[in-house]
């Protein structure tokens, strides 16, 4: 399965989701990269606390320098053996959890026939060696996003399981900006079609992702909002239901979501079960992030057919 992960908008917590999923995955018995496809800013070695990679690599084998073809020999890291957070080294898990990180300083650059059929060749790989790839792209309508769809419309990969997630926040503009990615000009609905991977093939392939998302339960209330708040909160959570129904981002549509997390919002990172018994890290993170996870490699998932 290659898992695509994108947001139409930066900040919507897309990478280091993907990352507690792609950990997630991994102690359920499944071996599992992560490519940094987020071209711009790749940072994901930061996320899995890879001190030498924070900001990518700087050894010249990263993706930038694979897919413009400066290199063959292309950098993975194993992440257990890589990170500085003793917690995640933990040697109880013995499936793979591997890092394909971007080049630091690597930027976007333009799509051509040499680039896709390199990125053709780096997903054939990756489905030989693991159970789960997860491919991060750059936010919007990116030079990675159209890399990797017209990679996927080759005869080489039509077979391929593919899930499409596209990560928002719940606010009114990311509502409105990940309809856009998805259904508006140069979206990925329209570009789909034009590249020949197929529109009917995304979309039945394709799931949102709620993130940091705020209570408006009683418990939330009896957290410490105050009664108006608390009203106001509950009204615009309807609101936003509403808006999300008119522009096809629904229940149906939704994979799940993730609440309000301050480990998260201080201190973006895997959130580890120790973190959870520390009481650091809130059981209901852990519990959405295992629930993403679980729905993501359930097939019935996605035999239901969404209101897109």
């Amino acid at each position: 399965m290659i898992v695509f992960a994108t947001s139409d908008k930066g900040g919507t917590g897309r990478s280091v989701t993907s990352c507690n999923l792609a950990y997630r995955l991994s102690i359920k018995g499944h071996n599992v990269a992560y490519l940094d496809f987020d071209f711009g800013s790749p940072t994901a070695g930061a996320l899995f606390e890879i001190e030498q990679l924070e900001r990518g690599t700087d050894s010249g084998n990263g993706l930038h320098s694979f897919l413009t073809g400066r290199t063959s020999r292309l950098a993975s890291h194993d992440i257990r053996a890589a990170t500085n957070r003793k917690d995640l080294q933990s040697p109880r898990h013995p499936y793979q959890l591997a890092l394909v990180p971007g080049d630091r300083g690597g930027g976007e650059f333009g799509v051509s026939a040499a680039v896709v059929q390199r990125c053709i060749e780096l997903l054939v790989k990756c489905r030989q060696e693991y159970d789960i790839t997860f491919v991060d792209l750059s936010a919007g309508r990116s030079a990675a996003l159209e890399i990797v769809l017209s990679a996927m419309a080759a005869s080489q990969l039509r077979n391929a399981v593919a899930r499409w997630l596209v990560f928002h926040r719940w606010t009114r503009q990311h509502i409105l900006a990940a309809n856009g990615l998805v259904h508006g000009d140069h979206g990925l609905k329209q570009n789909s079609e034009s590249i020949g991977y197929g529109s009917d093939r995304l979309l039945d392939s394709l799931r949102y992702v709620r993130t940091a998302v705020p209570s408006t339960g009683v418990a939330g209330h009896e957290a410490g909002g105050s009664g108006p708040q608390w009203a106001w909160l509950r009204k615009q959570d309807k609101m936003l239901d509403n808006l999300a129904q008119i522009n096809k981002i629904g229940t149906s549509v939704t994979l799940g979501e993730t609440p309000m997390e301050p480990v998260l919002q201080w201190r973006e990172q895997v959130i580890l079960d120790a973190d959870v018994d520390a009481k650091i890290a809130n059981a209901q993170t852990r519990e959405a992030f295992v629930a993403l996870a679980d729905d993501l490699v359930d097939e019935e998932t996605w035999k239901l057919a969404g209101d897109f």
